[in-house]
């Protein structure tokens, strides 16, 4: 399940249960939708997902590489263990920002 919320000028997006084949492209959907209709600032609260596969990590991408030539930026806070395993595996922590909370991402676009 999916849902969002505007604070300040971020757009908050909260993931609960499983990112997966079967709500991937339904999530994909609804990030890029959000893209389109102007909101730069993404935050990803990971905090109740308990599980992403490689179709939950390829809707992070899509929303990464759809961001960056609006001139917009993505931060993910709260990772389970396990699904920050699956970001270290695929090389995501490297290429993405992650923080440990809401208030660290948040704080990221405030400037």
């Amino acid at each position: 399940m999916i849902a969002h919320e505007a604070i300040a000028n971020v757009r908050l997006v909260s993931f609960t249960g499983q990112l997966n084949s079967g709500n991937a492209a339904s999530a994909e959907n609804d990030i890029v939708g959000l893209i389109a209709q102007g909101d730069r600032q993404l935050v990803l609260d990971f905090t109740n997902l308990d599980y992403i596969s490689s179709a939950g990590l390829r809707v992070v991408l899509v929303a990464a590489k759809r961001l960056k030539p609006e001139g917009g930026h993505m931060v993910i806070f709260g990772m389970q263990p396990q699904v920050r395993e699956i970001f270290e595996i695929s090389g995501f922590l490297n290429i993405l920002h992650v923080v440990e909370t809401r208030e660290q991402a948040i704080a990221r676009f405030e400037s």
